[in-house]
């Protein structure tokens, strides 16, 4: 029973590696780079590398348990394990959680920009700008600010494409204000909420951003005293893991620095 535990153990964790490896490996091919695929990358490496010398490493942790020097070195490593296992459970909470933010009447839809391509939108922005026609559609009084400025490789701002899109697919130009100078979360929040002062909007926001994004994008809102609400947008499948696990490295970032 033992040697069959061991074993399933041992495939599983094979398969986990290899899996891990195609999911956080296929954005790569779209041009998509950031800590989300070098982390999942560097832990399924890990787990390949461990299932390949699967019995070897564990003689040697029985090894190890076996001496003091090594018994604390393993309870360290068990220990920060925990301690990041415990973090990617909090902030997948968190995540979750900001998608049911249910948006306030009479608000100010913010579109939080994402990577434009030339002057066309990525994917990822035109799933947040397809929720934010459907806000705009059902709330035809609502008011927009598309927020975004000018990244590397961008020939137009990310407000500007936004504006372009929107106004392509029949909401009218009237209805929008561009945020064209924001280069993160905090500034598309800050900058759009100045906009939201000059023009007398009042202070009550829907967030049209990814769902992975919600929270800490409504928790930088509620920085800057706005009332706000979720208009989530579906990431693809094959972009979610890794834009949710460098999600979890932006919700720490923001709660230790602010």
């Amino acid at each position: 029973m033992k040697n069959k535990l061991g074993t399933f153990l041992h495939i599983l964790i094979y398969l986990i590696g290899i899996a891990g490896m195609l999911i956080f490996g296929l954005p790569v091919f779209r041009g998509v780079y950031n800590l989300g695929n070098y982390t999942g990358i560097a832990v399924s490496f890990i787990l390949i590398i461990y299932a390949i010398t699967f019995s070897e490493v564990n003689k040697w942790i029985c090894k190890a348990w076996g001496k003091r020097i090594g018994k604390t070195v393993l309870s360290l490593i068990a220990i920060i394990a925990s301690i990041i296992m415990i973090l990617a459970i909090y902030t997948t909470v968190c995540m979750v959680s900001g998608v049911k933010k249910k948006t306030p009447d009479g608000a100010v839809l913010i579109v939080l920009g994402g990577e434009v391509r030339g002057e066309s939108p990525s994917l990822a922005l035109l799933e947040r700008l397809e929720v934010a026609k459907d806000y705009l559609d059902t709330h035809p009084e609502a008011l927009c600010i598309v927020s975004g400025g000018l990244g590397d490789g961008e020939n137009i701002s990310e407000a500007e494409c936004m504006s372009r899109w929107l106004i392509q697919n029949h909401i009218a130009e009237e209805r929008i204000y561009k945020e064209d100078k924001s280069t993160d979360t905090d500034e598309n929040i800050r900058f759009s909420k100045e906009i939201m002062d000059r023009e007398h909007l009042g202070s009550k926001v829907a967030i049209a951003t990814s769902e992975f994004h919600e929270y800490r994008a409504g928790k930088i809102a509620e920085k800057y005293d706005l009332e706000h609400g979720s208009v989530p947008a579906k990431t693809a499948w094959w972009m979610l893991p890794t834009f949710w696990v460098r999600e979890m490295y932006g919700i720490l970032a923001e709660i230790l620095w602010g």
